[in-house]
């Protein structure tokens, strides 16, 4: 299993506190009594969240449970500014979602290539007494002090960013069939959840043209409820373009089991049934010609109206070309 996957880190993060304006009076060997020159304080740094599409897991920032922001410097003479703290960059993979850890409330998403979202602000600078100087008010000998920092627990969570998502139980034949159609290599054995961690692959199509398939743990029933990997492995589908159905030619109930798999999506998110979908039958070279119009024959009577089905081979390639044909259509039919 590689441990190197890592989907979801809790950290305390304290960004910088502004510097205090300056209150100084200005001096010179002929000026023994010069107006205020006091400059602002810097402000202090932010905590920031910057999108990095070389990294693919959060597992750089799983040991960094505190990060803090450097302090604004403070305001000086002759209305000099102070420094501003030093950021905090936190690199994160596309696909990563920053929460409040107290509210659960959703703070911002990172989807883009370079992309900068502020997770805690920096204190903003205090002003200095030139700010505060009037006609009849003339040495303000006070300034403003900085912001204070602010700190808080968040929760930093990656979705896989991919066009299509392989939803099936455990054994279905997801990484067999991710492995054939890309360069992926997933683990592959015939034991429930060998597939711990999202598998991406870079399915190529006709004329150089690719779109990114990931196979995910399998879903068993219950995961809506967090049973087996549950919500650890929704959270990743919730992002995909389309859904690619699997299920197995031996399975004894076809349709039952697809509809077992649309029923903890929906208990999850019910926002997953709004993507397109399509079944794919797998191991269909397991079958002979007269298994496979009797499994049809019942499909008709069992699935719902509008549902694409095809039956797929992984071993035997059956059909693979036709799968791709489908999802590309599905993909750029807008």
């Amino acid at each position: 299993m590689n441990s190197n996957f890592v989907d979801y880190v809790k950290i305390h993060v304290k960004s910088g506190k502004g510097g205090a304006g300056s209150a100084h009076l200005h001096r010179e060997k002929y000026v023994p009594k010069g107006g205020p020159d006091g400059g602002d304080g810097g402000r202090g740094g932010h905590i920031i969240v910057r999108g990095n599409a070389q990294y693919w897991t959060l597992l750089h920032l799983k040991y960094r449970k505190h990060i803090k922001a450097g302090a604004g410097e403070n305001g000086s003479k002759n209305q000099s500014t102070g420094a501003q703290g030093q950021d905090e960059i936190l690199e994160v993979p596309l696909g990563t979602v920053a929460k409040d850890a107290e509210t659960g409330e959703i703070l911002f998403e990172i989807t883009e290539e370079g992309e900068e979202k502020v997770l805690m602000q920096g204190g903003r600078g205090g002003l200095g007494n030139v700010h505060f100087k009037s006609a009849t008010f003339q040495t303000p000998r006070f300034a403003q002090p900085g912001e204070p920092a602010e700190e808080g627990w968040r929760i930093l969570e990656l979705k896989v960013l991919a066009d299509v998502g392989l939803v099936g139980f455990p054994n279905a034949g997801k990484s067999t069939l991710l492995s054939v159609l890309s360069a992926a290599k997933p683990e592959i054995a015939d034991y429930p959840f060998t597939t711990l961690v999202p598998n991406l692959g870079m399915v190529s199509y006709r004329d150089y043209r690719s779109f990114v398939m990931a196979d995910i743990p399998g879903i068993i029933e219950g995961a809506s409820e967090g049973k087996g990997l549950g919500h650890r492995f929704l959270r990743h589908i919730e992002r995909n373009a389309a859904l690619l159905f699997l299920v197995p030619a031996d399975t004894e109930d076809i349709a039952g089991e697809y509809n077992v798999l649309l029923s903890e999506l929906k208990k999850y998110n019910p926002e997953l049934l709004d993507k397109d979908r399509l079944l794919a039958i797998s191991k269909a070279d397991m079958l002979d010609d007269e298994l496979k119009a009797l499994i049809s024959e019942q499909m008709k009577k069992d699935l719902p109206k509008g549902l694409e089905w095809l039956f797929i081979s992984s071993v035997s390639q059956h059909n693979l070309g036709t799968l791709k044909d489908k999802l590309w259509s599905i993909l750029n039919k807008s």
